[in-house]
């Protein structure tokens, strides 16, 4: 089966929960803001569709990021969060994938700027993005993360208004020594301007 064979459709995120919890290395889709989730088919038995894929896009957690990447209109950034496949796909599954998704949110929303970021504790330098003529556009530094009771959460965990938000804030105060904050590897950070126009305008 070839890659144009496989089909992409937008789904609702309690749809691939399951399956970013099984598939991508983060195992939650926790902490992200979540704007745009799809999914990747196959055509399985009896004509039924496989998921064999999932995507997820969500507005950039923190406010300066969006600004760096395009200063004039942040609220058109988008940031590519979750990105993940069964093992056995064909070459060029996950370029054909994001490909798809490009062309559903050109045409489908106001967004033009996508930015993502490859996680070098992982192992990952990004190969993917480059292959999608993604910029690369440098590394992250001096990023924190929140330890509780061993589980990771980004540091924006400390404002949010939620009950596990309030939960932590009280333990902290309460000098609870299950949780510290900890020192993130860099990240690389990759940028595609949907809007070829923007791209020479901010490269």
């Amino acid at each position: 089966m070839k890659v144009t064979d496989f089909t992409v459709d937008p789904v609702p995120h309690n749809q691939i929960k399951w399956f970013v919890k099984k598939h991508h290395y983060s195992g939650s889709t926790r902490g992200i803001h979540i704007s745009y989730c799809f999914g990747l088919f196959k055509e399985s038995d009896f004509g039924l569709s496989r998921m064999i894929g999932t995507m997820i896009y969500g507005i950039p957690a923190m406010p300066d990021v969006s600004k760096k990447y395009c200063p004039d209109n942040p609220d058109i950034v988008l940031e590519l969060n979750r990105l993940c496949c069964i093992d056995d796909t064909p070459t060029n599954t996950e370029s054909y994938f994001i490909g798809q998704t490009f062309k559903w949110l050109k045409k489908n929303t106001k967004y033009k700027v996508i930015i993502s970021f490859a996680d070098t504790a992982q192992g990952h330098e990004g190969i993917i993005y480059k292959a999608t003529n993604f910029i690369h556009s440098g590394m992250t530094t001096g990023a924190k993360a929140l330890m509780v009771d061993g589980e990771r959460y980004h540091q924006r965990m400390l404002t949010k208004k939620c009950p596990k938000g309030d939960e932590i804030r009280k333990r902290i105060k309460d000098k609870d020594e299950n949780i510290w904050t900890e020192l993130l590897p860099p990240k690389h950070i990759y940028v595609y301007y949907l809007d070829k126009r923007m791209k020479r305008k901010y490269n």
